[in-house]
């Protein structure tokens, strides 16, 4: 299997001054190499690949210095990224010549150092230690998490990337690990909304942290602040690096919960017979609900898309059954008890009232058993 694991580093100021230079070079590359493309097509010539792009600047290192103070894979991964860049471009083109992609094409767009700094990919020799990871060129660099990286798998690749003032490592390791037995527990249905991040069937809730609702006010506050400073300043630098990291910490507060929930709901560490063997989840159509111009900001506060991919790869792994309802399922307004459909339901009633048997119960917990019935 191959697994992606992602940690923070703890760099001194020379570690970090080595780390921007390499995620300039592989920026430096990219754009380079989009600027050749471009007059190779221009002139009708052929279109060099990354490989001959490296070629030309290896030919280009004894007239730039700066070069030789980084490892080559920055230069090499950085071309290979505007190769795929450009193989997604042309793959949309086609799919829209078809009919089956609506959205832009996305043409490949020169990097600016203004909008991030950026980062790089590593390959070839990597060695991952308990507190440590030794990449090429950058040497051994600390690690704020002890014992979380895996010491006997395979390493194919590191990548380093810098966001709101921190340096993060993330590797691809290809290690062996034993399939997990189907589980045998209870079937659950998972239902998402706005006030609670998910109700289940078996009566458990996650209420959602709203990250951005609690701290859109001084979201708001910071914007401005940065937007009036003069451009091209330092105090301009200094107020975008504080909108940054509140950006960040909204993204972490809203990750974390999402993470603890599915982690809990999957139960991955627990027995065969304390997993839940069917996790049935709603297949919203996010895209169209985030047109309500009234609960977009609110909806996507929640993360929806996020929480269904988590539920989808660590069910995998655990050897739990994830199923689908259709999004059409009128799981909110169908009676869990009679079965009886109230057409006349709305968003703002939290209650389900049944007029057919008198089930009194929450509006998220009969639809949560609602989906699970769909398994049964």
């Amino acid at each position: 299997m191959v697994h992606g694991y992602r940690g923070e580093l703890d760099l001194n100021n020379a570690q970090k001054t080595l780390c921007r230079k390499h995620a300039g070079a592989a920026r430096w590359a990219f754009n380079y190499g989009l600027r050749r493309k471009q007059e190779a097509y221009k002139a009708g010539q052929k279109t060099p690949t990354a490989i001959d792009l490296h070629r030309e600047i290896n030919a280009l290192k004894p007239s730039e210095p700066w070069m030789y103070d980084v490892s080559k894979c920055a230069f090499q991964e950085g071309l290979r990224d505007l190769d795929a860049a450009f193989k997604h471009f042309f793959r949309k083109c086609h799919l829209k010549k078809e009919g089956t992609w609506k959205g832009k094409c996305g043409y490949p767009r020169f990097k600016s150092r203004k909008k991030a700094i950026g980062g790089a990919r590593f390959t070839g020799s990597i060695r991952v230690f308990p507190d440590a990871i030794q990449l090429p060129r950058l040497g051994r660099l600390r690690l704020k998490e002890h014992g979380y990286f895996p010491l006997n798998g395979k390493i194919s690749s590191a990548t380093i990337h810098e966001q709101a003032g921190r340096w993060f490592v993330s590797i691809c390791v290809h290690e062996e690990k034993e399939a997990s037995q189907p589980a045998t527990g209870d079937i659950i249905g998972v239902d998402l909304g706005i006030k609670r991040l998910a109700t289940l069937s078996d009566g458990r809730t996650f209420e959602n942290p709203k990250a951005l609702r609690k701290k859109i006010t001084a979201l708001k506050r910071t914007s401005r602040h940065h937007s009036r400073k003069a451009k091209g300043s330092r105090n301009r630098q200094k107020a975008r690096q504080r909108l940054s990291q509140m950006y960040a910490r909204i993204a972490n507060v809203r990750t974390n919960a999402l993470h603890q929930a599915t982690a809990q709901i999957v139960a991955r560490t627990k027995p065969d017979a304390e997993r839940p063997r069917v996790i049935v989840l709603e297949d919203v159509h996010i895209a169209g609900m985030l047109k309500n111009r009234r609960l977009s900001r609110a909806i996507a506060d929640v993360g929806m898309y996020e929480f269904k991919r988590q539920i989808l790869y660590k069910a995998e792994q655990a050897g739990v059954k994830v199923l689908l309802a259709s999004r059409w399922e009128p799981s909110s307004k169908t009676c869990s008890w009679c079965g009886w459909i109230n057409e006349a339901l709305t968003l703002s009633d939290r209650v389900f009232v049944c007029l057919e048997c008198g089930n009194v119960q929450d509006r998220d917990a009969n639809a949560a058993n609602n989906l699970a019935a769909l398994a049964q």
